[in-house]
């Protein structure tokens, strides 16, 4: 039996948290954590005060980090280069180009619709700038600004019936 320091958990108590906030199942984290009667003791642990509190940190940091992540993705989807797809577009042996590592993480599909050709549908770079617009906190990053300017390009664009004065 290991002794609980007050106000402190044990270092199996903290892997309960920890798993608990993995698995979201009080039976299995209790499992994975080393009690003996998981089911028993998961409900138990769940009921105390202290552990709720861990839970409650863990649970925001890992939302933090999701929400991190989303936002990581949207912006190399919003701002990320398409070389990968444009050198599997021109390669002589695209199955060797993609072996070599092209980055594809813009690319929604790849179609090869006859022989010796192929097509490529990107992802849609304004969804994504919405969806960071969408995630707040978009006056830190700039991109509300970015944003506002690429819509109003396209509106000028319209307009003109997209031909350029040069």
């Amino acid at each position: 039996m290991t002794i609980r320091k007050k106000n402190r958990l044990t270092e199996r108590e903290k892997n309960f948290c920890i798993f608990y906030a993995y698995f979201g199942d009080a039976g299995e984290a209790a499992a994975q954590a080393g009690y003996r009667q998981p089911e028993k003791s998961g409900l138990k642990l769940l009921a105390r005060g202290d552990i709720g509190k861990e839970l409650d940190r863990l649970l925001e940091q890992q939302q933090k980090r999701e929400g991190n992540r989303a936002r990581a993705g949207y912006e190399r989807l919003a701002f990320g280069s398409i070389e990968g797809a444009v050198r599997l577009l021109f390669a002589e042996d695209p199955l060797q180009e993609l072996q070599n590592g092209c980055s594809l993480f813009n690319v929604a599909e790849i179609k090869r619709p006859k022989e010796n050709a192929l097509e490529i549908k990107f992802f849609d770079r304004l969804k994504a700038l919405e969806k960071l617009e969408e995630q707040g906190d978009d006056k830190k990053h700039g991109v509300s600004d970015f944003y506002q300017a690429v819509i109003g390009g396209l509106a000028d664009a319209s307009e003109d019936g997209g031909q350029d004065d040069a």
